[in-house]
């Protein structure tokens, strides 16, 4: 018969040594040190979370109102790219008209490219559309870009002057006074003073007032004529 005392002495022992320890056992103090400090970083892990995910709040707050704001900003911006799109095209639509029996209709189309937003100037005639560089002749550019520069200075500031240097060069000299005409016309809807500089006769009689530059010798002088 096998003894197995011994083995069950040797099995208990960790337990009788446990219950052995008082609290003044160095220990039972060193385990006490590392449970509070165990303890401690967990209470500061807990602190780091409760703060963490106050400034994930915060930040989704922040993150949720910049959302609103820019959604508000393309709201306004694509309402006052709508008027502004009308206005472009009317006024350029209209200057083309008052020259040309068989105006090309003038597109002014704002898009969103590669998170910029670019302006198409483009002519329609028939339900096609093409780059107004591309129109038969340079008369019909002529006028485009002169409403267009007209706009943009009534854009810019109010009741302004604006001085152009032949700006009708590639216009027939028998629409000469139909462009005439259309800067009257644009002068009253824009509240611009337009001041031309010109040698074509047709541009010269209309005018409300003209000056004449005569050189003499190395002096030039401006009278009224």
């Amino acid at each position: 018969m096998v003894d197995t005392t011994e083995e069950k002495r040797t099995w208990k022992q960790p337990v009788r040594m446990f219950k052995d320890v008082v609290i003044d056992d160095p220990r039972f103090k060193l385990m006490k040190d590392q449970f509070n400090i165990l303890k401690g970083r967990v209470e500061e892990k807990k602190e780091n979370l409760a703060e963490a995910e106050k400034i994930k709040e915060a930040s989704q707050k922040r993150y949720d109102i910049a959302l609103k704001t820019r959604a508000l900003f393309q709201l306004v911006a694509q309402q006052t790219q709508g008027k502004l799109q009308y206005h472009i095209s009317n006024l350029v639509t209209l200057a083309e008209a008052a020259v040309f029996d068989d105006p090309y209709k003038f597109v002014a189309r704002f898009e969103l490219r590669r998170g910029k937003t670019e302006c198409d100037l483009l002519f329609e005639k028939d339900g096609a559309e093409f780059k107004p560089v591309l129109s038969s002749g340079g008369g019909a550019l002529d006028v485009a870009s002169f409403a267009l520069l007209g706009v943009n200075q009534s854009l810019v500031q109010k009741r302004s002057v604006l001085v152009l240097d032949e700006p009708f060069r590639f216009l027939s000299k028998d629409l000469q006074s139909k462009a005439a005409d259309m800067i009257k016309m644009l002068s009253e809807k824009l509240g611009i003073q337009f001041i031309i500089v010109s040698h074509v006769d047709e541009l010269v009689e209309s005018a409300d007032k003209v000056f004449e530059v005569i050189k003499d010798g190395q002096v030039s002088k401006v009278v009224e004529a």
